[in-house]
């Protein structure tokens, strides 16, 4: 049940008292037959018709409300100053308050529009060095977006630490996940329920605050663009796992966070020299080589492992060589292995 409900009905209940001891004072009820049944009936409706109100405005947030009462203020001041430019002077008195009326509901309005479209930094062209920058709000956000919420790690990071702050999900990330979610891709559905799991995990997270952002640019056609921005206007840390977002975003000077680029910097260096264990899971290209992987899924040439698919062998490293894709390295078979 809604918690709102209660609170609702004590209301209600309240304009029906209110109703009636208002029917036992006004002279036209006072007297009548159903004079009270009347007046409670008026409580009811009317604390009915603003409970209807406050259903309809439940997706309404206190910043929309701030943001329209500045664009009505805004537009009726500009309605008062063409009502009195004396453009509507000669104008004949029975056709001057319709002139009138029609110049406040049009300027309010569009200031209204006007105001829900913007963002604070359009508010702070009007009001000159004014940012409406919260006092408490937190020192570090972290805004997610949807390749590095299916990827996982970050969840991981946060738990051990080595990431804290207040996470921030917009809502046009959570709508792109469901996409994916639903898609008709097994692979993509896959992702989709991941992420899904994931932030699950993450509001699941005593350690950390999970925020749903409804912010919204809609003249931004992209998701990409959509976060470049809303990590700009929120001076948020933007993590990803898209390497273009993340350069568009150094571009516009948004600190940005790779977790690719990360994982990159916390492998382990090899030298050459050093033995490894893997196995070979397929022949490489030349002859005679085979191919394994390291548990972090860096790529390992084998020479001479051709014949031991399959196997788990010891292997000496040659060199490493850094490709657009991560590191390769280049090995060869112990000679205890190979024999």
């Amino acid at each position: 049940m809604n918690p709102l409900w209660p609170i609702r009905i004590l209301f209600l209940s309240m304009c029906i008292v209110g109703g009636y001891a208002i029917s036992q004072v006004r002279p036209e009820y006072v007297g009548q037959e159903h004079g009270d049944f009347i007046g409670m009936v008026i409580g009811f409706g009317f604390g009915g018709l603003l409970i209807a109100v406050d259903e309809m405005l439940k997706g309404f947030s206190l910043r929309a409300f701030s943001a329209t009462t500045f664009g009505l203020l805004l537009g009726s001041l500009v309605a008062l100053l063409v009502d009195h430019s004396g453009l509507f002077d000669n104008a004949d008195d029975k056709v001057r308050w319709i002139i009138r009326l029609c110049l406040f509901l049009g300027f309010g309005y569009i200031g209204i529009v006007l105001a829900m479209r913007s963002n604070k930094e359009d508010f702070s062209l009007i009001i000159p060095y004014v940012r409406f920058s919260p006092q408490n709000k937190p020192e570090n956000l972290l805004l997610l977006d949807t390749s590095v919420i299916i990827d996982g790690r970050i969840a991981d990071l946060i738990e051990s630490r080595l990431v804290e702050g207040l996470v921030v999900v917009p809502r046009f990330v959570l709508l792109e996940l469901q996409q994916i979610a639903d898609s008709a891709d097994d692979v993509k559905r896959a992702r989709g329920r991941r992420g899904f799991e994931i932030l699950n995990r993450l509001q699941h997270n005593t350690k950390i605050e999970v925020r749903i952002h409804d912010g919204d640019f809609p003249d931004e056609h992209g998701v990409d663009s959509k976060l470049v921005r809303l990590a700009r206007n929120l001076n948020a840390k933007l993590f990803t796992n898209d390497q273009n977002l993340a350069k568009v975003a150094g571009l516009q000077h948004v600190s940005c966070v790779n977790l690719i680029e990360v994982g990159h910097v916390m492998k382990t260096p090899l030298i050459p020299g050093e033995n490894i264990s893997l196995k070979i899971v397929r022949e490489g290209r030349d002859k005679g080589q085979g191919i394994g992987y390291l548990p972090d899924g860096t790529m390992v040439i084998v020479n001479n492992g051709q014949t031991q698919v399959g196997q788990t062998v010891e292997a000496r490293v040659l060199s490493t060589v850094q490709t657009g894709a991560g590191i390769l390295i280049f090995s060869e078979m112990r000679n205890e292995t190979a024999k």
